[in-house]
């Protein structure tokens, strides 16, 4: 019962990134904008796992698979995509990203890693994998993220 407590949570923290990303508005900077498509991207990919690990949704292994590989591949575009300081009205970044990069970039493979991790093959698969992989998202989010 608590691994399902967490897996819903993971679900939930998902569904809330996903849905933050755009709250403060449109980004008007180019660089900002690719950073927040980002954030989108990993924020969808892990609340469609964390839909197919709770139950909110029936296990798809194609879906899983497409979802398990937009997240690695998201993961992997972090340091790139946050490599630029560009700020926004609409950015919840922090500037600690860019004063403790080591930490942040560690943060990012770490959510790479998790993903890397998650078997997607079936839902129990999934929902041993998602507690590392909210537990990154929150990592990173409670020091880098307004």
């Amino acid at each position: 019962m608590k691994a399902i407590s967490r897996i819903t949570s993971a679900a939930i923290f998902a569904a809330l990134t996903a849905s933050a990303v755009f709250a403060a508005g449109e980004a008007a900077d180019p660089t900002v904008q690719a950073r927040m498509a980002l954030m989108k991207t990993i924020g969808g990919a892990t609340k469609t796992l964390g839909d197919m690990a709770s139950g909110k949704a029936p296990f798809d292994a194609a879906g899983a698979e497409a979802a398990k590989a937009a997240l690695i591949a998201a993961a992997a575009e972090i340091p790139a995509k946050f490599e630029a300081a560009a700020t926004d009205p609409a950015s919840e970044a922090k500037p600690e990203i860019w004063t403790n990069w080591e930490d942040f970039a560690a943060k990012g493979a770490a959510l790479h890693t998790a993903a890397e991790a998650v078997d997607a093959t079936s839902a129990d698969g999934i929902k041993a994998g998602m507690a590392a992989i909210g537990g990154s998202c929150k990592a990173c989010h409670s020091n880098y993220r307004m």
